[in-house]
């Protein structure tokens, strides 16, 4: 659209990388914010600058964190001998709101997908079988998304898994498909107490 001012093109482009927004989602969005929220936006530059600038990758768990060992994992009072699996850094936070689970965590940052060449080192997964290898973990928590490629990559985190441990999935409450950050907190805190042990890793 050549009306547009370059900067204004180049800020509607940007915003389209957000999920589930498109070219008139972000357009509408970008005149709002030029209108009605100049210094609200301002802030938020800053704010986005700043995580960029300042926030890294936790060594243990691959969550964000604004040191090398993020909070959870230096945290005492959590369950040491326990680690939940999850996709990403909003299914952490949508079991931390449950209030039930008190263990450490490992943020795959996605799953495996062979079309978008995404493998285990991708995802960090030769760091988590080390951990569970050389640790005194007792269970692992598989709580990938119930999608083909949720249960593809807890599958094939438990094919590598040479040690004795508990290895359990959530509930079969959660629906199939159904990606964890989208699910309320009674049903992720079902599915994660009544998460089921794996017996066999096939």
């Amino acid at each position: 659209m050549n009306i547009l001012p370059v900067e204004l093109k180049k800020l509607i482009n940007h915003l389209t990388i957000l999920p589930g927004v498109g070219a008139k989602s972000a357009q509408r969005m970008a005149i709002h914010i030029l209108q009605h929220k100049q210094s609200q936006a301002l802030e938020l530059a800053t704010a986005l600058n700043d995580c960029v600038q300042k926030l890294k990758k936790c060594k243990q768990c691959n969550n964000f964190s604004s040191d090398d060992i993020c909070s959870i994992c230096t945290d005492p009072n959590r369950d040491q001998r326990t680690i939940c699996v999850v996709e990403s850094l909003s299914d952490l936070i949508s079991i931390e709101q449950t209030s039930i689970y008190r263990g450490l965590y490992f943020v795959l940052l996605g799953h495996l997908s062979p079309i978008e060449q995404i493998g285990p080192e991708q995802l960090n997964i030769p760091t988590l079988l080390s951990t569970i290898h050389t640790q005194p973990i007792d269970e692992l928590i598989l709580a990938t998304n119930a999608t083909i490629e949720g249960e593809a990559t807890a599958h094939y985190i438990v094919s590598h898994i040479e040690k004795d441990i508990k290895i359990s999935r959530l509930a079969s409450g959660v629906p199939v498909g159904t990606e964890l950050e989208f699910l309320n907190s009674n049903t992720l805190h079902q599915a994660l107490s009544e998460r089921r042990e794996i017996l066999e890793k096939s």
